[in-house]
């Protein structure tokens, strides 16, 4: 009897930080399991793959595609659009594919303040640019065309790029979550498409520490307290967004003293996890007098966006940051459409 065909795995790696990578080696000795049932066709991090490969496979010919990262170049824009098309099944895998995460952040600012920010001569990164040399998509040179991937105003989500099928949580996901989807995936066992591969309740469920009543005065920096290792820290005036936050990672950070900041993002059903957090943390303060509420939140939240948004501006109602007005005082174009 013959043996069962190997599948054809894909990884890759976009607008991240790298770690989703690292992270499927949390799997440990399972990686094996992995190389037993599919040949890896492409991920760049590990192997030389070439993009003119994948191009040359049939539609739908690879099994299995997880991409880490959000879009932030016409470069990843071209690779999502690709692995779509040969990927029978496609997953956001991590924070970044799934809701923007910390490269999300850069949305509060256009692609002309970035560059600024790098480019411009005195800058941390560029302290001598007299001529103001910025990358161009196009130059010209003796030898040919030189192309740069053009680099977007906004950076979206895979799934505002791409059809997904499925989405795997974390920053990065943990080595038994990657586990769980690829033996749910190798088995056949995946649930229904467009659902998150994971736990559905809060990183609350999963935390340890005594919880009553929340009734909180003011809130702490995680500077400003050592907070007692058996307390709910929201209870201690910690902004800990276990509370909005889905469950799936173990509560680590809160069993370490630090509180959640929210990289499993929302559960389902919820459509912007920033407001839901910010709804949760309001529904706590203890306090009828709006004027010190205001003065609680001003004081214990100096980065709202950070705060409530730092994993998933990206994918919220937001998205990004307005356009500012132009030189005649009318409004500039407020879509959200990278150019």
């Amino acid at each position: 009897m013959s043996e069962k065909p190997k599948g054809k795995l894909a990884l890759y790696w976009a607008a991240s930080c790298g770690g989703c990578d690292i992270a499927v080696l949390q799997i440990g000795a399972r990686i094996l399991d992995v190389a037993a049932a599919f040949d890896i066709v492409l991920w760049p991090c590990a192997a030389d793959g070439k993009v003119r490969d994948v191009e040359k496979m049939a539609d739908g010919e690879i099994d299995v595609c997880l991409f880490n990262g959000g879009i932030r170049t016409s470069e990843q824009e071209y690779m999502a659009q690709l692995l779509r098309r040969k990927s029978k099944v496609l997953v956001a895998f991590g924070s970044c594919a799934q809701e923007g995460c910390i490269p999300g952040l850069a949305n509060m600012n256009n692609r002309r303040e970035i560059f600024d920010s790098v480019y411009k001569e005195g800058s941390a990164t560029t302290p001598e640019n007299s001529d103001d040399v910025r990358p161009q998509p196009e130059t010209e040179m003796p030898e040919g065309t030189l192309h740069l991937p053009v680099f977007y105003d906004t950076l979206k989500t895979l799934n505002q790029t791409v059809e997904v099928d499925y989405y795997l949580p974390g920053c990065p996901p943990e080595g038994d979550m990657i586990w769980t989807a690829i033996t749910a995936i190798v088995e056949g066992k995946l649930p229904p498409p467009g659902s998150v591969i994971g736990a559905n309740t809060t990183v609350c469920d999963e935390c340890k520490r005594t919880r009553t009543e929340k009734k909180i005065k003011k809130f702490y920096r995680t500077w400003q307290i050592k907070p007692d290792p058996d307390i709910c820290l929201l209870e201690q005036g910690l902004i800990c967004c276990g509370i909005a936050t889905r469950a799936g990672c173990g509560g680590l950070c809160p069993e370490v003293n630090s509180p959640c900041i929210g990289c499993h993002g929302p559960n389902d059903g919820v459509q912007d996890y920033g407001a839901r957090m910010m709804s949760a943390l309001a529904s706590v303060i203890d306090s009828d007098d709006p004027e010190e509420i205001e003065q609680i939140i001003r004081d214990g939240v100096p980065d709202p966006v950070g705060s409530f948004y730092r994993f998933s501006l990206a994918s919220s109602l937001l998205r990004r940051k307005k356009r500012s007005t132009n030189g005649n005082g009318a409004a500039a174009a407020t879509k959200t459409k990278a150019s």
